[in-house]
């Protein structure tokens, strides 16, 4: 059985947020002194309002101060604020889905040292520095690597034993969240042996470095490419980290390995939607507004099927990541057979990337020749989406794992 209802609590905090995102977020993003420029820096101060909110421990258990959200509730205020800006979204996602994986990989020692310096701080995010590929390194677009590295891929961070704990050493060139992250969870090669070691480490440790934020373009382009959210370089030189900030074995490999790569990819498509929703609303305001040959544009059949198809598209894939999200939240309801065993993430993200950048691409025509002018949203939500449907998460090859899945084939075990 299908139900559509959200709670009351649902209801009322997406439109707590989306009130706020309209009365201030909207205005501050889509001014034009912002959008006209390339670089637009994170605004912080908005975050801090949002953080205040409860955002940034939304998936938390209540127990550890946080809502105990599933990852549908999630996805749901992840869009409201992706309407008004991207980057902000991405970084509280980010460190939502961070908070409830490292929680979970956390002794109650490590919660009891951590989660206040997380509760007290409005700016303390998470951020995941982790080597295993299949592990992500966050929301991206390329792996940007900084002018002093001598080969692409070769810098990674190494850890030596030191007694009972480990010393740190080595570059992590793109780590999201890194400006505004109070909490590391460092993912090591071991020195001279197999394996990895997974450690907490605070953004004040000695040793540890943050570069300035990447620019949206620099060098030329060749080596830093556009991206959401806050994106720094960090390098660790010499950070010592005691034993009682290594996270277990098993614990690590749940952090990076259960549910945490689904959990992100559900959410990216959430603020995928919110993106092309905010272009959506733009045009039909516009289209209403706008008076051409005796009537509103918006009465026109050419732009009200422009309309008419982006609407459809949108609800397409909210229907389709919002399923993804409680699919992701009861595996039971594959393994009772509720529900086919594709993988809903790849699904809901591969569709909803590839969908919503020809939808906002419609919405965006709504404008005619307005809607390339760097003073105008429309191009920005263009240029976003575009992003999202070029990250890391979700190229040309993504459906290749909704392939495997229908084909009963790995690619992985052939090889």
């Amino acid at each position: 059985m299908v139900d559509l209802h959200l709670t009351p609590e649902q209801i009322e905090f997406r439109d707590a947020v989306r009130d706020f995102v309209n009365r201030e977020i909207k205005p501050a993003a889509t001014d034009p002194a912002r959008l006209e420029p390339f670089e637009k820096p994170l605004m912080t101060g908005l975050l801090d309002q949002l953080s205040q909110m409860g955002l940034r421990g939304l998936a938390l258990p209540e127990a550890a101060g946080g809502a105990g959200a599933d990852l549908l509730t999630c996805c749901l205020l992840l869009e409201e604020i992706a309407v008004g800006d991207v980057d902000l979204a991405v970084v509280l996602g980010e460190t939502a889905v961070l908070a409830r994986a490292v929680h979970e990989a956390m002794n109650d020692a490590q919660r009891k040292r951590w989660l206040p310096k997380f509760e007290a701080g409005e700016r303390f995010h998470l951020a995941l520095i982790a080597r295993d590929d299949n592990a992500e390194l966050g929301w991206s677009y390329h792996h940007a690597v900084p002018a002093d590295a001598d080969v692409i891929g070769a810098p990674e961070v190494i850890a030596e034993r030191d007694g009972k704990g480990w010393i740190l050493n080595g570059l992590a060139p793109f780590v999201s969240n890194a400006p505004v992250a109070g909490l590391f969870i460092v993912q090591a090669k071991i020195a001279d042996a197999p394996g990895t070691v997974t450690v907490l480490l605070g953004s004040d440790a000695k040793g540890l470095s943050i570069d300035d934020e990447l620019p949206a373009f620099g060098g030329g382009g060749e080596r830093t490419r556009w991206h959401h959210g806050a994106v720094a370089a960090v390098t660790l030189k010499g950070c010592k980290v005691g034993a009682d900030d290594v996270l277990p074995d098993d614990a690590a490999h749940r952090l990076l390995q259960s549910g945490l790569i689904a959990r992100r990819t559900v959410q990216t498509a959430a603020v995928n939607i919110g993106v092309a929703r905010a272009a959506y609303e733009a045009a039909v305001d516009y289209a209403k507004m706008r008076w051409q040959g005796g009537a509103h544009i918006v009465e026109h059949q050419a732009i009200g099927m422009k309309l008419a198809d982006v609407a459809i598209q949108l609800e397409a894939a909210r229907a389709l990541t919002m399923k993804a999200a409680w699919v992701t939240d009861h595996p039971e309801a594959i393994s009772d057979r509720s529900v086919n065993d594709l993988p809903w993430p790849v699904v809901a993200r591969t569709f909803t990337a590839q969908s919503l950048h020809r939808a906002t691409l419609e919405a965006t025509e709504c404008f005619g020749a307005m809607g390339v002018m760097r003073d105008m949203p429309l191009q920005k939500y263009v240029h976003d989406t575009l992003v999202l449907q070029h990250s890391v998460d979700c190229d040309l090859a993504a459906p290749l794992v909704v392939a495997e899945a229908v084909a009963g084939y790995s690619r992985q075990s052939a090889g």
